[in-house]
């Protein structure tokens, strides 16, 4: 067999972006928000039916919300649901230290 070469390309940590997708910062806050979601989830070792029930939510829209289809769920939903695990959100602003180019949002996990 022939192999075949693959191409690799440096890529930036919002994948959303890579791909070209509008508003891909807010895409990419939602994303690391489930991503946290699922690591409380898992760190608990809850079935999906018991984080659905915590979360107020279907275990199907678990399932769906964990493989990535959180399109439908807002940013502020989504916090609700850390604040379900007892976690604090705090929002925190500050000037761009000068740079000539608009503010980003980020997301931090803290242990404590």
């Amino acid at each position: 067999m022939k192999e075949s070469e693959i191409e690799v390309h440096a890529s930036e940590p919002n994948i959303f972006a890579d791909i070209g997708l509008p508003d891909a910062d807010h895409h990419f806050l939602k994303a690391k928000i489930v991503a946290e979601l699922y690591r409380l989830v898992s760190a608990e070792k809850l079935t999906q039916s018991v984080a659905g029930d915590r979360l107020g939510i279907s275990q199907p829209e678990v399932s769906r919300l964990f493989k990535g289809n959180f399109r439908e769920y807002s940013v502020e939903r989504l916090i609700g649901f850390l604040t379900a695990f007892n976690q604090d959100v705090e929002i925190v602003t500050r000037p761009t230290h000068g740079r000539n180019e608009r503010g980003e949002i980020t997301f931090r996990h803290e242990l404590v």
